[in-house]
């Protein structure tokens, strides 16, 4: 039986048990997280580290008499020892469900139905990982992380909800170094070809060897700009920092607000969506929820709807569409426009060129405004040409402008950005995310 089946049947008889010792007052419900993981660290193409990871993390939630309580605990893949854990904390719960106070935007656990979703990978055997990723990047100094394996996120309840959600992927996060300067990339995706990873090798040296030109001082103002797709993702993770929440703009923090009220407006070249068919995270929110597999976030500039989590519809007494508790994108998809690859340096012209960018904040989050810097492989372009790398510049720039009447052109392709941390366990998400040309972007240091 291989790790996916083993750990289905573990977490169904560990939810039998506890919903079997629940009390006549008593709902609970079931979260889980598994992996079965491969990590293999890589230093000046040399493998540096090499771990093997089971681990099935298990959330008990409790619901009595308006309360409730989360409690985490791990388990082992013994029944009776995880039963016997499973129970005890259980009955911790309960002890400390009794000391809390009333709940008066509880969402109380139902039956939100059943699911199934069994994504099969198709990923290199553990064996051939380091003899396969040292010879494409053999003569290079290649820096990063591969992981891959079976990713789990599952939930029962005591009403009869039961979801379940498993994939296979994969990914490298590397870098290619020459001494101090550096070219970043990432492959990823859920079934391994050797000629697409030499490939991404291969342009990623392009811009590595562009590098060693002799580096072109930027004073700061505005400037045209062409973010890549790595650097868009970046940007549009910043719609995750409560942006799009209905509960963040009930309280006031969210960074579009003035756009809901209309005092601001965004590019009609801009359209965001959450795309579950993009594959990069379950339908099921922490309540067992299925969200729609597409919802309308931004189209064509104008905000079509918030995320709302059922806390918040309860709370503001409107209709919610299954968002989780942090009401963010799990799945976020920038929709492709007309800007073909090979034109991108001509219709950018002279300006810059930035394939990443770091360090995102809020600068002024009532007017959308963002500060960050540039990284690694980032280039002056004159007359459609690239001159040579830049040093790291701060941007200081609000979206209401850089995607409002600033937002030039959208790439007519999109790139799969999949969440690569792994801080406690792997990552479920990602992004699906086109390339971006700016007008007057600015660059404040």
């Amino acid at each position: 039986m291989n790790f996916a089946n083993e750990t289905q049947t573990l977490f169904n008889r560990l939810a039998d048990s506890v919903f079997k010792n629940l009390e006549a007052n008593e709902a609970a419900q079931l979260n889980l997280h598994a992996e079965e993981s491969l990590f293999v660290r890589f230093n000046n193409n040399k493998v540096r580290q090499n771990t093997h990871v089971h681990q099935k993390e298990i959330m008990l939630v409790l619901q009595k008499q308006n309360r409730e309580i989360k409690i985490n605990f791990s388990a082992t893949g013994d029944f009776e020892w995880d039963n016997k854990t499973a129970l005890e904390q259980l009955k911790k719960a309960r002890s400390e469900a009794a000391q809390l106070p009333e709940d008066p935007y509880l969402v109380p656990l139902k039956n939100n139905g059943k699911s199934e979703s069994k994504v099969v990978g198709h990923l290199l055997k553990n064996t051939d990982v380091m003899n396969e990723l040292t010879a494409i990047a053999e003569g290079h100094d290649f820096t990063g992380l591969y992981s891959a394996g079976p990713l789990i996120t599952a939930n029962r309840n005591s009403l009869g909800q039961d979801h379940w959600f498993s994939t296979e992927n994969f990914f490298v996060d590397f870098s290619l170094y020459n001494n101090e300067k550096s070219a970043k990339s990432l492959y990823a995706g859920r079934s391994w070809n050797s000629k697409d990873f030499a490939n991404q090798v291969r342009l990623t040296a392009q811009n590595l060897a562009l590098l060693n030109r002799p580096k072109v001082n930027i004073k700061p103002g505005a400037y045209r700009t062409y973010l890549a797709p790595g650097a868009v993702a970046e940007l549009a993770q910043m719609f995750s920092w409560g942006a799009t929440s209905l509960s963040s703009y009930k309280q006031g923090h969210s960074a579009l607000q003035k756009l809901a009220d209309g005092e601001k407006s965004l590019s009609k070249l801009l359209s965001l969506q959450e795309n579950f068919a993009v594959g990069l995270s379950p339908r099921f929110n922490s309540l067992g929820e299925l969200a729609s597999e597409t919802l309308e976030i931004i189209t064509q500039g104008t905000l079509k709807n918030w995320m709302i989590s059922s806390r918040s519809a309860k709370e503001y007494q409107v209709e919610g569409n299954f968002a989780g508790p942090g009401e963010s994108p799990r799945s976020l998809e920038m929709s492709p426009g007309t800007l073909a690859e090979k034109d991108i340096l001509k219709e950018l012209g002279t300006g810059l060129y930035l394939s990443n960018l770091h360090y995102l904040n809020w600068s002024d989050r009532p007017n959308a405004r963002i500060t960050g810097m540039t990284r690694y492989a980032c280039f002056w372009v004159e007359n459609g040409e690239i001159v040579g790398p830049i040093q790291d510049l701060r941007f200081d720039e609000s979206l209401y402008e850089a995607l409002g009447e600033n937002l030039v052109a959208v790439t007519d392709f999109q790139h799969i950005e999949a969440a690569v941390g792994t801080y406690s366990h792997r990552s479920f998400g990602g992004m699906k995310i086109p390339g971006l040309l700016i007008q007057d972007f600015k660059f404040t240091l």
